[in-house]
């Protein structure tokens, strides 16, 4: 069995996230010349359908490969709108997405719901060799508490920044690889 390298990439900052606005589908990255570390330039390229996620992958090289299991949580009605707005007029359904995984107020995707398809993809994946895989802040939520066996409320205690990588490995089963 060959071993499986796979580092998930966090898409670049977008104008939402710096001005407190969940994502939209078409939301692009904020201008950005190259990224600020190496990587290697053999690795096969998998990116999120989201035009931020493809910004990014672009930034990495050719070809990218669309993978649709690296789609952000689909927010519903609340694509695109202020956090400060949700915070005034929805505050007991803000509060209830952010403490339950499995609230899904927006009529959108639960975080358990994205975890269960991350899970998945991660659970087909197949592949030798090195891949890097552009996503979202949420869906490396999802995949570090299905490869660490946390509990789905342990991902409102993860950070996930843009242009941040988390290296996993394959050789039986996923596991983080700390660098």
């Amino acid at each position: 069995m060959k071993a499986v390298h796979l580092t998930l990439v966090c898409h670049a900052l977008t104008d939402a996230q710096r001005t407190g606005h969940l994502p939209g589908h078409d939301d692009p990255i904020l201008p950005l010349s190259e990224l600020p570390w190496g990587h290697d330039p053999l690795a096969k390229v998998l990116s999120a359908p989201e035009r931020r996620a493809q910004d990014t992958a672009a930034l990495l090289g050719e070809p990218v490969r669309l993978e649709p299991a690296l789609a952000d949580c689909d927010l519903g009605s609340w694509q695109g709108v202020a956090l400060k707005q949700l915070q005034a007029e929805r505050p007991e359904a803000l509060a209830q997405w952010l403490s339950d995984p499995h609230g899904k107020p927006h009529g959108g995707e639960s975080f358990a719901e994205l975890c269960q398809r991350v899970a998945a993809w991660l659970g087909a994946f197949e592949g030798a060799g090195h891949w890097l895989a552009v996503t979202h802040p949420l869906v490396i939520r999802a995949v570090l508490v299905d490869v660490l066996g946390a509990p789905l409320a342990a991902h409102s205690c993860i950070d996930v920044l843009p242009l941040s990588r988390v290296c996993l490995s394959y050789t039986g089963q996923w596991r983080l690889r700390l660098s």
